[in-house]
């Protein structure tokens, strides 16, 4: 049940704020909170499914995992060009200082849906898996030891503990998640996004 609800905590941080709609924006500006969102719409989907409230359909799965793809990487970068913040946008000149960051990210979140759609067909992970060194971890379970997921002191980008668990540094690809049942992929398209968020947007009241 822990896990469940810490699923459902993630994805409305992620994004349930980034979903609200934002009246007077134009241009490149209401595309990619256009973009947001769609992928807000799919975690919507997606949250219950991994609570184990609503039954699961690998097909639904794909299709929010394409959602997250499609706007992942160059294509969701393209639309922060320079100077495209103040408002109603929440986006901080952080994304612009620290553009290589915001970048990586910006790849991780397609990499960990890629990984997700092609878990699809794996189904949810069981109790045993989340336990110990199951197949959600590797030896330190999935969310690794001591190391927040997007804690400031070693962020997901860092050299602290790749992003669900693993060496220190190690990020899981697409391969990994793959693997792995299908809340492995979801976690880390949250988590990404939170960690994106956390340090690139605004806060909204």
């Amino acid at each position: 049940m822990g896990l469940k609800i810490w699923i459902s905590a993630m994805a409305m941080a992620s994004f349930g704020l980034a979903a609200l709609a934002h009246s007077g924006a134009t241009g490149v500006m209401k595309e990619r909170m256009d973009a947001m969102g769609e992928m807000g719409d799919a975690m919507k989907v997606l949250t219950p499914m991994m609570r184990g409230q609503t039954a699961y359909d690998p097909e639904v799965v794909r299709a929010a995992a394409d959602t997250m793809i499609g706007h992942a990487g160059s294509s969701m970068t393209s639309l922060f060009p320079e100077g495209s913040n103040g408002k109603p946008s929440v986006a901080l000149d952080t994304i612009w200082e620290e553009w290589e960051e915001f970048a990586a990210l910006a790849e991780v979140l397609g990499n960990s849906a890629a990984g997700m759609k092609r878990a699809a067909d794996n189904g949810l992970a069981t109790p045993g898996d989340m336990s110990g060194g199951g197949k959600m971890g590797t030896g330190q379970g999935m969310m690794g030891t001591g190391q927040a997921m997007m804690g400031a002191d070693q962020g997901m980008m860092g050299t602290g503990k790749g992003m669900v668990g693993g060496t220190p540094g190690q990020m899981m690809t697409a391969d990994m998640l793959a693997e792995m049942p299908v809340n492995a992929g979801f976690m880390a398209v949250t988590q990404t996004c939170s960690a994106c968020h956390q340090k690139f947007r605004a806060e909204v009241n």
